[in-house]
Formats: C-alpha cells, structure tokens, sequence
C-alpha cells in the first residue's frame, strides 16, 4: 500500500493527475485497500470455518434376517432328592460338587430297625420254605391233603412278602442317584435329623443343555425342529454355541402371545450352567443390501434420515428407509449407490450447508487434480 501511495505522488509532480484528485485519492486509498484486505481474509477465514466430515458411499452388504430371543439355560436331567421318611442321617458319601454315576449310594439314614425286622422276615420265609417241602414230601405219599399244601404255600408267599416290604422300608433310607450327574453344594450334615421331604442334595446332568426361550406368535412360521440356532452367554461373549430346535411348544401363551421353544445345545467342558441366561439368534433368510455406518443414519420421530452431498459439497438432508443391522453397519434403501454421504462429524452439518472434505482442495469444494473424494476422516 505505501508503494502505491508514492507512485501516485510522483505522478502527480510530473503533472499527469490533478492536484485536487491527487488528494481526495490519498485520502480514500488506504480505506479502499484497507477493506480489500479484510474482505479477502474474512473469506479465507470462512472458507477454513467449513465443517470438517468424512463421507463414503453406500456399499453393498450381506444381511442375515434373524428371529433375536433370550432363555433360560436348563440341565439335560435335574432332580432334588429328599428323604422319604422323618429319620436320622447316618451316613453321607459325597462332597460338593462331585460326579456320580446313575445308582451311586449317596446318602443313608437310620435303618437299625428295618435290619432287624429284615432278618426276622427272612428266617419265616426260610422255616416257610422248609415247611412246604415237608409237606409237598407228605403229599406224595398221601399223608397230607391238597388244603394243607395249599395252606403252606399261602404262608411261604406271605413271609416272602413280608420280607419285600422291610426291604423296600430300607431302601427308602438309602438315597441313591437316579442319573448320572454333578452334586450341588452340600447343606447337610451326617447326624442331622430330616423330615419326609427334606432336600438333600441336587444332581444335575449337563452333559447336554436345554435352552427354554419365547418366539411371538407372528415368527412361528420361521421356526421348525431341527432349525439351528446360536447361543450367546455373557460369560463367553465372544464363543457362539450351536445348538437345534428340538420342540416348539403346541399351545401359545394367551397372555403374552408367544410360544415357548425349546432348543438343545452341546456342552463341552460343562461350560454352560443351568440358570444362565443365553441370548439366541435364529437365522431365518439373508439377502445383500445396501448399508452405511449406523453413526450415517439421525432419526426425528419415527423418520431416518441421511445428509448426501452435492457437487458443490453442499449436504441436502435426504429421508431414507431402514432396516438390519450388523456389525456397526445398517441397512438403508431410498439412496443411490453413487450418492456421496456424511458419516463423520454429522452433528456438525445443516441443510444446505457446504462442508470439506480431508483431502480436498478448498476452492469452490472440489477435490484435487479433477479427482473424486474418498471416505475421508473428519478432524477431532
């Protein structure tokens, strides 16, 4: 500015510009060229004011139709013993959380008095026996009726059955595992006295799962037995187990209009604890679509809606339709594939607003060198 300034006094000593013009231009020339200068840095300034975004185009994706439920894990067997009559425990033969085998003796209460009356019930059939020989022998020689044989026959029959109950009496002392199987924790101890009914202890056979989950009444159609499955438990986020329907049960809840499935899964290394809770996916159907990042997507009310952007970089706000969603990507239709949108620092977008892009020049929003922007990511 102070170069144009002297040139214009030594135009005006040469006198080729009048005195009067010379000076009004003195005077207004700092101004103008004061204004220009603020002018040009206020449109760079608000040329690096654009909001920074990254922008991908919609790209094709596998989307898997999925029925999502939660159940309740179960053992394969599961049954509380408890002790059949108000005895006194005399024995127990397990600890916490041992593996029995099916008939293994568990527990025996007090049963003095049915051993005895045992030995009684056997030395009468055993002098009943001997006796029916006696007169069987008798018989054959005419010294003893039909009725007396039969009469004796009776009697051995009704020691024997004597012998039969004092027997099943002990064996309701003796607690015995119906199933292979692990023991719950013990709450018991030998000498304790328990009434009929008293639990005892818990087995437990989960060598195999059954998975208990509800379905709506309005996916019944999609489900059949033998349908795979996969189980997810918080435990073992990152382990899907595979498992099968094995039975849909026949009557839908009136109350809650769903039906309860039941789906058996492996168990390898009895990871899977009855009582768990499993979160389920039953694949249906897959088809591809187009998808975006779901941070793309803004909902108002129940519309979704994207920013694409223009030639000129200018995001125009374009309502799309939504559907799966899958490892951070969601379904939308209503979009082109070439359409170029916003998917990060969408918060900082309106519009009809202009935005840059990371790589692009900043003259008149057009990428470098006539080449089409990328996916870009926007500045933190």
């Amino acid at each position: 500015m102070t170069i144009l300034i002297e040139r214009l006094r030594r135009r005006v000593s040469a006198g080729k510009v009048s005195r009067n013009l010379t000076r009004g231009a003195l005077l207004t020339l700092p101004a103008a060229l004061l204004l220009a200068g603020c002018s040009e840095g206020k449109g760079q300034q608000q040329q690096r004011q654009l909001p920074l975004v990254g922008a991908v185009n919609p790209k094709p994706h596998v989307f898997r139709d999925e029925i999502q439920a939660v159940g309740s894990a179960r053992a394969n067997e599961q049954v509380t013993l408890a002790a059949n009559v108000t005895e006194r425990i005399e024995r127990l033969l397990f600890d916490d959380g041992m593996y029995v085998k099916r008939g293994q003796l568990l527990a025996v209460l007090s049963n003095a008095q049915e051993q005895a009356a045992l030995a009684g019930a056997r030395a009468s059939a055993k002098e009943a026996a001997a006796q029916l020989d006696r007169i069987k022998s008798l018989s054959k020689q005419g010294f003893a009726t039909n009725a007396l044989l039969d009469q004796q026959r009776a009697a051995l029959s009704e020691a024997r059955a004597t012998e039969e109950s004092v027997q099943a009496q002990i064996s309701d002392r003796m607690i015995r595992a119906p199933f292979s199987g692990y023991l719950s924790l013990r709450a018991i101890s030998a000498g304790a006295i328990v009434n009929t009914g008293t639990p005892l202890v818990t087995v437990s056979d989960i060598s195999r799962i059954k998975l208990d989950f509800t379905v709506p009444e309005t996916q019944l159609a999609a489900l059949r037995p033998g349908l795979p499955i996969r189980a997810y438990a918080s435990a073992f986020p990152d382990q899907p187990i595979a498992g099968t329907i094995s039975v849909i049960d026949p009557v839908i809840d009136p109350q809650s209009r769903a039906v309860m499935v039941r789906a058996t899964l492996p168990n390898p290394g009895n990871r899977i604890k009855p009582g768990m809770l499993l979160t389920v996916r039953i694949e249906t159907g897959q088809r591809t679509a187009l998808a975006l990042p779901e941070a793309a997507v803004l909902s108002e009310g129940d519309r979704r809606y994207v920013f694409t952007l223009d030639q000129e970089r200018k995001a125009q706000r374009t309502v799309v339709r939504t559907g799966l969603r899958d490892s951070g990507l969601i379904e939308v239709s209503g979009v082109p594939q070439t359409a170029l949108m916003v998917s990060e620092g969408v918060v900082k977008v309106s519009h009809d607003r202009a935005v840059r892009l990371a790589g692009e020049s900043n003259e008149k929003g057009g990428p470098k060198g006539g080449q089409r922007a990328g996916p870009a990511r926007a500045a933190p």
